[in-house]
C-alpha cells in the first residue's frame, strides 16, 4: 500500500509540474516576443518626442508621461481609501447582515469588466459632476476600480493576524489606533501591498476606463492640470492599432515594450518595498 501511495504521489506530483510548465511557457513566449520585438525599436527620439506625421513617426512621450500621472492620481485615491475602508471593516464593524453584505458586494465588484468602470466614470465624473474629460475624471474613475481589490486584499491581510496579537498589545494599555497602528498594519503590511501593486498594475494597462474619461486620439503638449486631457500607452497603442492606417509596425511594438516595461516596473517597485517589510517584521 505504501508502494502505491508512493508511486500516486509521484505521479500526481508530475502532473502539477507539467500544468506548471505548460502554464509558464506562454507567458515567456509572449513576454520574449515583446522584448526582441520592441526593443530594438526604442531610441532616445522615441522616448523623448511627441508623435509627428499623424502618429506615423515621432515618439510617445506624451503618452509616457500621461500614463504615469493618471497611474499616481489612481495611487493618491485608492490605496488611502481602500487600506482605511478596509481597517474599518476589520477592525470597527460588527459582524452584521450588513457588514456580510458589503463584504460580498467588494468581492462581487472584482469582477466586474472594466468597461463597466469606465463607463460609470463617464456618466458620474464627466457628465454629471461636470469634471470633463480630464486626468481627474480618469483617476477617480481607476481609483474605483481598484477599490476593490485594495479593499479585499487589506481585509484578508488584516484577518490573517492572530488575535493573540491585539488582545496582547491592550492587555498592555495600548489604545485600539495605537494597537492597529503599530502591531497590526505593519504585519499586515506585505499582504496589503500585494493587493494594491495588483490593481495598480491592472489601472496602468487599462484602455476602457480612460477611453471615456480622460484620454485623447492626440495631444502635441503635455498636461498642466488636472482638468487637462492627457494621452495614455494603452488608449495610444489601440488608437494606432486600429485607428490610423499604415502605421509601421515597430511603433506598435516600442509602445506595447515600453507600456510592458511600466507595468513591470511597478510590480518589482512593490516587490521590492514588500520584501523590505517583510524582513523587518
Amino acid at each position: 500500500m505504501n508502494i502505491l501511495k508512493g508511486k500516486s504521489g509521484k505521479t500526481i506530483e508530475f502532473f502539477i509540474f507539467a500544468i506548471t510548465i505548460a502554464s509558464i511557457i506562454p507567458i515567456f513566449t509572449i513576454i520574449l516576443y515583446i522584448i526582441f520585438k520592441g526593443l530594438p525599436t526604442i531610441t532616445w527620439e522615441f522616448l523623448t518626442e511627441i508623435p509627428k506625421k499623424g502618429m506615423r513617426a515621432g515618439g510617445i512621450f506624451p503618452a509616457i508621461v500621461g500614463t504615469f500621472y493618471l497611474t499616481l492620481g489612481t495611487i493618491a485615491i485608492s490605496v488611502p481609501f481602500g487600506i482605511f475602508t478596509g481597517i474599518y471593516l476589520v477592525e470597527y464593524a460588527k459582524d452584521s447582515f450588513l457588514t456580510r453584505l458589503i463584504n460580498l458586494s467588494i468581492i462581487n465588484l472584482t469582477g466586474i469588466p472594466s468597461i463597466i468602470y469606465g463607463l460609470f466614470g463617464m456618466s458620474l465624473f464627466v457628465i454629471h459632476l461636470k469634471l470633463g474629460v480630464s486626468i481627474l475624471s480618469g483617476s477617480l474613475t481607476l481609483g474605483i476600480m481598484c477599490l476593490p481589490v485594495i479593499i479585499a486584499s487589506t481585509r484578508e491581510a488584516l484577518l490573517n493576524i492572530p488575535i493573540s496579537l491585539r488582545e496582547s498589545s491592550l492587555a498592555l494599555g495600548a489604545t485600539k489606533w495605537e494597537t492597529i497602528s503599530k502591531i497590526i498594519l505593519p504585519s499586515a503590511t506585505p499582504g496589503i501591498l500585494t493587493g494594491i501593486i495588483l490593481s495598480i498594475s491592472r489601472a496602468a494597462g487599462e484602455t476602457a476606463p480612460i477611453m471615456f474619461t480622460a484620454v485623447a486620439f492626440y495631444l502635441p503638449f503635455l498636461p498642466e492640470t488636472i482638468w487637462d486631457q492627457v494621452m495614455a500607452l494603452p488608449y495610444h497603442l489601440y488608437a494606432i492599432s486600429t485607428q490610423v492606417p499604415n502605421m509601421p509596425k515597430s511603433n506598435m511594438e516600442g509602445t506595447l515594450f515600453i507600456l510592458v516595461s511600466i507595468t513591470v516596473g511597478f510590480n518589482l517597485v512593490g516587490a521590492f518595498i514588500r520584501r523590505s517589510f517583510k524582513n523587518k517584521i
